[in-house]
């Protein structure tokens, strides 16, 4: 699916360490302009470690990492982030004393264009609001007010206001209620069909089925399988093998 779209990134032979203790062993993953890629496996198989290590969050990292033909593997998160990398953490980190406006002009950069041409998805608080309508009635409200959900769904309202080609998001299903899940699906769906690429990382096979086009699966810091996320959901061996609890 999507092969002929154009490459944004590609990670080959990826290795990351938390001090001497190595995590990933040569990951090697790509996503393309218009998809969504689930990275998928267990708690501490090595999810958040890939996108911290593509965004350059670690300190020890090697192998290569190429985003929008620039080579970013050994570039500071800022660099990646001013060529239109979004990056959405788990633990949400929005400006508590700061209201949802407020929080989003931190997020604030640049139109950006395509390499042929044609507009990149433009975000503004309006067009956001309408994407995540919890938020447009809350636009005074402080970060600290808000409940887990709707401190993730500002996250990521912030990180689109950067205007990213592509966004990774770390563990958008974990710890909400399910009516925020849903909102999430339903916005990932939304973020696609307005030619954002997602590289999501996930457990919640439900959820990677909802909205992905391929998936990776990640055990003890190596992929164990790539392909499409059909084959994925039917491959019973190589989900109890790595992704049930």
């Amino acid at each position: 699916m999507m092969n002929n779209a154009p490459l944004l990134l590609e990670a080959k032979g990826l290795c990351a360490w938390y001090g001497a203790a190595q995590i990933l062993y040569e990951v090697g993953l790509n996503v393309r302009r218009g998809e969504v890629v689930a990275l998928m496996g267990r708690n501490g198989a090595g999810k958040s470690t890939t996108l911290k290590a593509i965004m350059g969050m670690l300190a020890k990292r090697a192998g290569s990492i190429r985003f929008l033909d620039h080579d970013i593997s050994r570039t500071e998160p800022h660099h990646a982030s001013r060529l239109g990398l979004g990056f959405v953490p788990e633990d949400r980190r929005v400006f508590t004393d700061l209201t949802v406006m407020e929080n989003l002009e931190v997020g604030r950069q640049p139109a950006r264009r395509w390499a042929d041409g044609t507009d990149a998805p433009l975000w503004t608080p309006e067009k956001l609001f309408k994407l995540f309508p919890n938020l447009g009635e809350m636009p005074q409200r402080p970060g600290g007010r808000m409940s887990g959900g709707e401190q993730q769904m500002l996250t990521v309202a912030r990180t689109l206001m950067g205007n990213p080609y592509l966004v990774l998001l770390d563990e958008p299903s974990e710890g909400v209620a399910p009516v925020i899940v849903e909102q999430m699906a339903h916005m990932i769906l939304q973020l696609k069909s307005q030619g954002v690429s997602i590289l999501l990382s996930e457990q919640n096979m439900h959820f990677a089925e909802l909205v992905s086009d391929r998936a990776y699966v990640l055990e003890k810091g190596q992929i164990r399988f790539e392909g499409s996320i059909e084959a994925l959901a039917q491959n019973d061996e190589v989900r109890r093998a790595y992704l049930s609890v």
